[in-house]
């Protein structure tokens, strides 16, 4: 195994190794793509308060996620395709974050089924939906990872209409991937990918294929999909779902006070503060800029979860001081996943773990739980000063 140091050295071999348009789909956001760089570089301008002379022995990063104890903060994020960054992506992953001992959550555009992944682990992993016109399929779906004792369903809102990925379209974009001479000639070159996507039979979507009627090639998949994303969604509806699933429920997508309040009303056990990694409304704030204001809106009530940017153990400790209960990674673990597979999600995990670890002790901190505001450098600025 290459010496890994941090999460950037995952992403170039990730980049070497996987197919240009999966290694795109996952580095890449809508239109400018300004919302998905800020996600990122707005990180940056919070600074740290070093503390010394304190006793930094029996620290701990061990917390909670919606009751379920958790060796750091950090859930694997639902990605779509991630069973094409690897062959059997989502199973790799998933045992991958049992084994460390944090959540897992699998995307309705997955790979590999809810029923791969329950019989390939051995604890609940969380599922994610989208909501779909096809009302019937929704309720199967939900069935499903009940049946598959999924602990908590991640319900995604920000995708009603589907932003537009540029390289998404340039690269045509598919599960399995069309031959075509230029991605011919690309594959021509990821011929380690390639000879493991062969020993696998999962190579289109595992939760639709085989549960939707009239499906019978990529063509009519891609079809299907782009139609059947809900733009009807609203809270009464969500409120049907939550009622329907009767367990835990994560609200995803959240990037306003006033929806945080909606979710609330609705009865959600959390949200999380997303706007799908930048890849959706272009221009739109980052998470960590936005988190101070929902947290000033709904407070203690719910469990507030930060996504979209996060690609350090830093990181996580700026949204946990900044107030975060939570963080997710998608793109991090992504890289360590096109890698080198289960052993490069492990890797990831241990990369965000020890930089938690580290800068939680020179912070002068021991416990997760003990991480606030006074442990930053935050400037005045920071939310911005913003016209209705």
């Amino acid at each position: 195994m290459p010496t890994i140091t941090n999460i950037d050295d995952l992403k170039r071999i990730h980049r070497r190794r996987v197919p240009k348009m999966f290694y795109d789909y996952a580095e890449s956001g809508s239109w400018t793509e300004q919302t998905f760089r800020e996600n990122t570089s707005d990180f940056d301008k919070i600074r740290l308060r070093q503390r010394v002379a304190v006793d930094m022995s029996g620290r701990s990063t061990q917390s909670e996620m919606i009751g379920h104890k958790v060796t750091m903060p950090v859930a694997l994020a639902p990605v779509g395709l991630t069973g094409m960054q690897h062959a059997d992506g989502e199973i790799k992953a998933a045992r991958a974050a049992e084994a460390f001992g944090v959540p897992f959550t699998l995307s309705t555009m997955s790979i590999n089924s809810i029923e791969d992944v329950a019989q390939a682990t051995n604890k609940p992993f969380w599922f994610q939906l989208y909501t779909m016109r096809d009302e019937d399929y929704v309720n199967r779906l939900i069935e499903r990872a009940r049946a598959a004792k999924c602990s908590a369903l991640v319900i995604t809102l920000d995708l009603q209409i589907l932003g537009q990925r540029h390289k998404d379209i340039k690269n045509g974009l598919s599960a399995p991937p069309k031959l075509t001479p230029s991605s011919i000639a690309n594959l021509m070159t990821k011929w380690r990918w390639g000879i493991e996507m062969l020993q696998t039979k999962n190579r289109s979507f595992g939760n639709i294929v085989g549960h939707v009627e009239n499906i019978s090639d990529t063509g009519d998949l891609s079809a299907w999909t782009a139609e059947q994303f809900d733009p009807s969604l609203d809270w009464g509806k969500i409120a049907k779902i939550k009622e329907k699933w009767g367990g835990k429920v994560i609200l995803k997508g959240i990037l306003d006070a006033e929806d945080a309040k909606m979710a609330l009303q609705v009865g959600a056990d959390a949200i999380i503060v997303s706007n799908h990694g930048g890849r959706q409304l272009d221009g739109a704030l980052s998470s960590i800029r936005m988190l101070p204001s929902i947290l000033d809106a709904v407070g203690d009530q719910i469990e507030v979860h930060l996504d979209s940017g996060i690609r350090s153990g830093q990181d996580v400790l700026k949204a946990m001081a900044m107030g975060a209960s939570g963080t997710y990674i998608g793109r991090a673990f992504i890289y360590g996943l096109g890698a080198m597979g289960q052993a490069g999600v492990t890797r990831a995990l241990e990369v965000i773990h020890k930089e938690l670890d580290t800068t939680m002790a020179l912070c002068g901190e021991t416990q997760i739980g003990n991480l606030g505001r006074h442990n930053l450098l935050v400037p005045k600025d920071f939310e911005g000063d913003w016209q209705d």
